[in-house]
């Protein structure tokens, strides 16, 4: 039994067009005939469901329409639990696929429907109209076939532009609005999808002022990487694109042992691309640029003036002045004395 087995799938992978891959998945497509369901990869290769949502969606899909989708319903199906269904129908309902609409029946009451769509970004898009079907005319009977075949009419003489002494054609009426030519889809989804292009990424950080040294530093840094992680050889042209990068921490005085640590620390497992994450992480951890002497002095406090306590010379009363002399009331009264005294003289 077990030599049929390899036989039959030697020769299936012989009919397989083109070369074997060394590594990874190979597929043996073989055409259904019966009992099969389309779904496309927007669903089966979803970057942001989960397995467990897509294989719902797949199963929702495949099941033929009036079919109870609800949790009960699937976990009775499904060897999943209720929780996890219901994780993942709400998943499929923020990404547009699971829909509720509230219908209105000829009795009066409402009901709510699910609609599950299996492409739902084909429902932003808008619609053409449907062509207008006239019914064909019967053919006729080899017997009663007309004697003359039918000439068509001669097409319209273009119209010429109105003269002086010609009234002008009326007016085309405009065309019907885009809302009448193409009516609204079903429904929209509550959640976009994610079709939006994602924004650039940052640009690798640079060093104001590049000098040979700091280039020196940066490369020998890089070089000594694969010491302490294997995983972070990198080739010659990816040390001359990440260089800038550290000269950008190393002229803002981070040690060098600081942007190893930062470079080496909980590294992805398998790590792909080392020359990405190494460039992400030298642009988004940019450390700031370290304050100067005079950012770190604090404030000087306002100095208050504090006017000091005088002794009146008439009257021994203390006052505030920034000299000696007289209180107020005994300057009003000097002033009240001296004005009477002139008065009489």
């Amino acid at each position: 039994m077990d030599t049929q087995q390899n036989t039959a799938l030697t020769r299936a992978l012989a009919e397989v067009p083109g070369p074997l891959p060394t590594s990874g998945v190979i597929h043996i497509a073989i055409p259904h005939t019966d009992r099969f369901t389309i779904v496309g990869n927007h669903l089966a290769q979803h970057p942001e469901l989960s397995c467990t949502a897509v294989g719902i969606a797949v199963r929702i899909q495949s099941l033929p329409q009036g079919i109870e989708i609800g949790i009960k319903a699937l976990a009775a199906r499904c060897r999943e639990g209720e929780k996890r269904i219901a994780a993942a129908l709400r998943e499929l309902e923020a990404f547009g696929y699971l829909q509720r609409v509230r219908d209105r029946l000829p009795s009066g009451r409402f009901i709510t429907r699910t609609v599950f769509c299996n492409q739902p970004t084909a429902l932003l898009r808008p619609r053409r109209p449907a062509a207008p079907q006239h019914p064909a005319a019967p053919a006729p009977h080899p017997a009663q076939a007309p004697a003359e075949v039918p000439t068509p009419a001669p097409a319209p003489a273009p119209t010429p532009p109105p003269g002086p002494d010609m009234p002008a054609p009326p007016p085309v009426p405009p065309p019907p609005p885009l809302s009448a030519a193409h009516p609204a889809p079903l429904f929209v989804p509550l959640v976009p999808p994610p079709t939006a292009p994602k924004p650039p990424p940052a640009p690798l950080p640079r060093p104001d002022k590049p000098t040979p040294e700091l280039d020196r530093a940066a490369t020998a840094l890089l070089s000594d990487l694969r010491r302490h992680a294997p995983q972070l050889t990198l080739s010659e042209t990816d040390i001359r694109h990440l260089v800038p990068g550290v000269a950008a921490w190393l002229e803002r005085a981070a040690h060098p042992d600081a942007i190893r640590r930062t470079l080496t620390t909980d590294l992805p497992h398998p790590l792909r691309h080392p020359a990405k994450l190494l460039k992400h992480r030298l642009t988004a951890l940019l450390p700031p640029p370290l304050p100067g002497a005079h950012d770190l002095t604090a404030p000087a406090r306002p100095r208050i003036t504090v006017t000091p306590f005088q002794t009146c010379d008439d009257c021994d009363r203390a006052f505030r002045s920034p000299t000696p002399g007289h209180c107020r009331d005994c300057r009003e009264h000097r002033e009240h004395r001296s004005e009477a005294t002139r008065t009489a003289a």
